[in-house]
């Protein structure tokens, strides 16, 4: 059935709601109790509230593969992996730009952060293109040079056995050249060690070299390989004949090994060419030295061949996949790169031959199911990769019930869903809730018939997990909430909002895939989480009253909202904002407009911590929002569904534009756990991209409908380029969506179709809050508007 078939007749009412403000909002100021106009945030506005942040590394891979290479912001290569038999084989290259080809002398011998030499922040960006071609960029003596670094497979197929070996193809070369008067030869030194470089949550810590334990522990040696009238190749060769890395320049190009290591831990590589634009070598990096014959068969693939097999593999995505393209380029790049970050960072298991996704890369190369269950929530299905998403689900499906609950009125259980033990890090009772939420909104918005055939029993032992354990009387906690069990990384067995949260969203969620489905168990788990959730408000409520209270600015006391249960939790804690009372919202446990969530709110945002908050601080500062993003873990900024769901514009969008702008790579579109803390990870990726989708198209805002433009930022409302969600999924179907302005802003011009599975009661177009728009059409169909006016308009 054709798109516009499907809307006729199902689509009975569209609402114009005309919002009455302007790309102003009036806020009150808080020292002189004025009221004050703030424009809209966007891209651009955030990006001054919130510098590049720090330390950052980005992955470079091969997707399911158990290695890979990450890449630091000043283009060190490193090659570290953390698995055995691999572990302890790395290299880390480091690049330094030179017209002499002298080593550095070294100025230390003491640990030191990178960034207290350069600041910590360079020059990266992407390549056009499927493949990740990631490149950095130096300036230096009027010539501007180039690194671009890919990963590539032998074959450039999937991977089968997980033995495959990787390689990073490296070029470097001459971009710019800005005067005649440049060196007669520039080039780089390649700076050769063993990883030596140690990371930490904390900024101040974070990427620490210590030289002390630099050196390379093989003796090396520059072998040449083939030459031939336009090009000579070398093998860096170890002690046991393997290659560490390997050389493709041209013929006149300078191509010298030093191995008279000024300090014993240094040895370089010097490559020189003529300061010509786009002169090139480059170079070959196994990320564990490999065999000669399987280095040389790459390197005599060559570069280009190499990118083109690669070219092949990326560009194949599911014919789901959402297509997403906006004004401005952050959101975009961030739609682009994260599902494919997303497979990178995940591995088939080379000892089980499962797919998981995996937490970080370098760093935290384990599971944490729960943050990580988002990747495919928010990146995965939120973007159309349905397939990629069931991938990694099955090895929950497939490990169910092998794991016992963190806490100590617990048992095995067949229902349980966990990390399997292979890939734990810590246990978290939150997993099971966040896997079956995965679960069950998987199946609603793929339809995948297949998948919920295969996961509807699953689910149901999974939702009586839940019913069981909160029918338990095994404990001193509130009965009717889950016993208590550890709930976050500081170990500590509560009963914790966090872990009822994710919980009841799972079982809610399972509710309405077992409704759809028409599964005689649905009322029975209907039930359940009805009477889960009105536990829960009872018993925050009650706990209330020996909550402690902390001061106001204006001298008023307020009570602090519990984290746990009965005692209250936590509340200095940092993760009493990212795991605490604010998370109800987004579970469905509790509304936004409710007085103990305003009242929680209120803390983050002006309490005592507000007026001590360091921009430049560490993690563990007093917890704050700033610019609506957490203090420590930009990830858990739940404020931003309170501020969705009260329709609260500016707030949300300075949410999502705080996440945009300074939670993720400016430069790379990777995350970060905190601000210049852990980054190659996914972690602050996903409520960025939810948001941006729930601002345009909305199917969780009011059931059996979907809202349009409802919060959708006044950027990408522009007469210069169309606005484009293309078949971006809903519960009810993918849908496509594109607008733009004419008329020098004062129509609308809005393109909607559907591929409806289930057909929404209700769709609903929300004007934005321009105030020289007006008119609206509507795949074609004119409609006038004016300010605080509400229309209904059947569509054709």
């Amino acid at each position: 059935m054709q798109p516009q078939a499907m809307i006729r007749g199902l689509i009975r009412g569209l609402c114009l709601a005309m919002a009455a403000t302007t790309a102003h909002a009036q806020e009150v100021d808080r020292v002189s109790g004025k009221s004050i106009a703030r424009a809209e945030p966007n891209a651009d506005i955030a990006a001054g509230w919130w510098p590049e942040f720090e330390n950052v590394w980005t992955p470079i891979g091969w997707k399911d593969n158990p290695l890979r290479f990450n890449v630091i912001y000043d283009g060190t290569l490193m090659a570290a992996p953390v698995r055995w038999p691999a572990r302890g084989q790395g290299v880390q290259l480091t690049f330094i730009p030179s017209s002499d080809g002298v080593p550095p002398r070294p100025t230390t011998t003491q640990p030191y952060q990178l960034r207290n030499r350069d600041g910590g922040v360079g020059d990266q960006g992407w390549n056009d293109g499927p493949v990740p071609v990631l490149w950095t960029r130096w300036r230096q003596d009027k010539i501007t040079l180039r690194q671009e670094i890919f990963a590539h497979v032998p074959g450039g197929g999937a991977i089968q056995d997980s033995s495959e070996p990787l390689f990073a193809w490296v070029r470097l070369s001459v971009a710019e050249v800005a005067a005649d008067d440049s060196p007669p030869q520039y080039g780089f030194l390649v700076r050769i060690n063993q990883p030596h470089i140690r990371l930490n949550m904390d900024r101040n810590l974070n990427l620490l070299a210590q030289p002390q334990m630099a050196a390379y522990p093989h003796a090396l040696r520059l072998e040449p390989l083939a030459q031939t009238p336009a090009s000579d190749t070398y093998l860096l060769l170890d002690e046991a004949h393997n290659v560490r890395l390997a050389v493709a320049a041209k013929t006149n190009y300078r191509v010298h090994f030093i191995d008279e290591r000024p300090d014993e831990s240094d040895a370089y590589l010097h490559l020189s060419f003529p300061p010509t634009k786009d002169a090139y070598v480059d170079l070959l990096v196994p990320l564990v030295p490999a065999e000669r014959d399987v280095a040389v068969t790459e390197l005599n693939l060559g570069r280009d061949a190499a990118l083109a097999e690669a070219g092949r593999f990326w560009a194949a995505v599911p014919e789901t996949a959402a297509r997403v393209d906006t004004p401005e380029r952050l959101i975009n790049e961030a739609c682009r790169h994260s599902p494919k970050f997303a497979e990178v960072i995940a591995e088939r298991h080379p000892e089980t031959g499962r797919y998981s996704l995996l937490s970080g890369s370098w760093n935290y190369e384990m599971l944490w199911a729960t943050p990580t269950s988002m990747n495919i929530t928010m990146i995965l299905d939120g973007l159309g990769y349905h397939s990629v998403a069931d991938k990694y689900l099955e090895i929950f499906r497939q490990e169910q019930g092998t794991i016992v609950p963190p806490g100590g009125a617990y048992r095995q259980h067949p229902g349980y869903l966990a990390t399997p033990r292979i890939l734990t890090s810590i246990d978290w009772l939150s997993d099971h809730g966040a896997v079956l939420y995965a679960a069950a909104r998987h199946a609603l918005v793929s339809d995948d018939k297949e998948f919920i055939e295969r996961w509807t029993d699953p689910i149901l032992l999974a939702c009586e997990f839940i019913r069981d354990f909160r029918a338990s009387d095994a404990h001193d906690g509130v009965k009717g909430l889950l016993p208590a069990a550890v709930a976050t990384d500081t170990g500590q067995r509560e009963q914790a909002v966090w872990n009822d949260g994710w919980n009841y969203k799972g079982l809610a969620t399972s509710v309405r895939l077992l409704q759809r489905i028409g599964h005689p168990r649905a009322d029975e788990f209907a039930r359940e989480a009805r009477d889960y959730r009105e536990t829960f408000v009872r018993a925050m409520r009650e706990a209330m009253d020996h909550m402690p209270e902390w001061e106001g600015t204006d001298g008023r006391h307020h009570r602090f909202v519990p984290t746990a249960l009965p005692g209250g939790g936590d509340v200095r804690h940092p993760f009493y904002l990212d795991t605490g009372p604010l998370f109800a919202v987004y579970a469905g446990l509790m509304d936004a407009d409710d007085e103990l969530m305003r009242s929680s709110l209120l803390y983050f945002r002006e309490g005592p911590n507000t007026r001590s908050y360091d921009l430049a601080g560490p993690w563990h500062q007093p917890i704050t929002l700033h610019h609506e993003q957490s203090s420590c873990e930009p990830c858990y900024s739940w404020n931003i569904f309170h501020a969705w769901q009260t329709a609260d514009r500016m707030r949300f969008l300075e949410g999502l534009y705080s996440l945009l702008t300074g939670a993720v790579s400016r430069q790379t579109s990777i995350g970060c756990e905190h601000r210049g803390g852990i980054s190659g990870t996914l972690f602050s990726l996903p409520l960025t991209i939810e948001a941006a989708r729930l601002s345009v198209i909305d199917d969780q805002i009011e059931p059996d409908s979907l809202h349009l433009l409802r919060l959708v930022p006044l950027a990408w409302l522009t007469t210069d380029h169309e606005t484009v969600f293309e078949r971006l999924p809903t519960e009810y179907g993918p849908v496509t969506l594109r607008f733009r302005l004419a008329d020098e802003g004062r129509r609308l011009d809005v393109s909607f179709t559907s591929r409806f599975r289930f057909a929404p009661a209700r769709v609903r177009l929300h004007v934005p809050p321009l105030p020289a728009l007006r008119a609206v059409t509507i795949n074609g169909r004119p409609h006038e508007v004016k300010p605080g006016e509400t229309m209904r308009v059947e569509i054709q």
